[in-house]
């Protein structure tokens, strides 16, 4: 855990929820009410978000005391509590919705990286996450999909050249962009890895002639042509596919060989996972 983003973003995240105060927990509950509540699972899955949780409790406030029986990858199913927590009363309320906001679009993430990851389970390939995350949120998604099962792709622009079509085209071609590329990673002392998108034969081939990446990724291939493409590649970089893969498809991608397969839908539509924090 990232404890200085994760401490901006509780500080954050507090904040808008909070402003001039919970005028209804203070208008109907005395100051110093001692409470309890459990985190109670609701749906199975793959749990998420306990490390946090605890973060945000202990932030919220340092008396809070808390009680763990289940840790972030644990299987969970309905009726399963996850923690206690105990303390304030007003300050549990607090850390309530953050905390399952948080628990239940990162628990929801998880179990549908578990899943996929099991699709994959006869093959040597990776699923990868995208860019494709929810402003603000982007590292608790990705921790989510880590805790699924999955792998990480570059975390933002910063950590990784990855040449997309636009790129391409405004660059005015394969060659250009990929000489480029490497020109300023040598000018600016820069140590990151490339990868180039291509979509089709014809501009895989212009790849291949040139080098100087480390993995290419195939995007919106036919299976007849990824099968192509992986045996042109033959390991002399890492292979990536991606483009409109679902559950349905990602086996057969997968037996084309590639070493990773890249899915959006990790991240940016998924169903979050039902969970209740609820006093006791």
């Amino acid at each position: 855990m990232d404890k200085k983003l994760i401490d901006l973003f509780i500080k954050n995240a507090i904040a808008e929820d909070l402003g001039d105060g919970d005028h209804t927990s203070m208008s109907t509950i005395p100051a110093g009410t001692q409470g309890r509540a459990k985190l109670l699972v609701k749906e199975d899955g793959i749990l998420a978000g306990v490390e946090l949780a605890l973060e945000i409790f202990s932030q919220v406030d340092s008396a809070l005391q808390t009680e763990v029986f289940l840790k972030d990858g644990d299987e969970v199913k309905y009726g399963d509590i996850a923690f206690t927590v105990s303390g304030s009363s007003h300050s549990i309320l607090l850390a309530e919705r953050l905390v399952l906001n948080c628990m239940q679009r990162m628990s929801g993430i998880a179990t549908k990286t578990h899943h996929v990851t099991q699709l994959l389970a006869s093959y040597p390939t990776k699923i990868l996450d995208t860019r494709k995350t929810t402003p603000g949120m982007r590292y608790l998604e990705k921790w989510a999909v880590r805790i699924g099962g999955g792998v990480n792709h570059r975390i933002g622009l910063y950590d990784m050249i990855l040449i997309k079509d636009n790129h391409v085209d405004y660059a005015g071609g394969i060659a250009n962009a990929i000489i480029a590329a490497n020109q300023y990673l040598a000018d600016n002392g820069k140590n990151l890895e490339i990868e180039i998108e291509v979509r089709n034969l014809e501009e895989l081939n212009q790849v291949l002639e040139k080098g100087m990446v480390n993995r290419i990724m195939l995007d919106n291939f036919s299976f007849a042509d990824l099968r192509q493409a992986v045996k042109l590649i033959d390991h002399r970089f890492t292979t990536e596919a991606s483009g409109g893969i679902t559950e349905e498809s990602i086996a057969e991608y997968a037996a084309c060989g590639v070493d990773y397969i890249s899915m959006g839908a990790l991240t940016h539509s998924v169903k979050s996972l039902d969970l209740s924090l609820k006093a006791y």
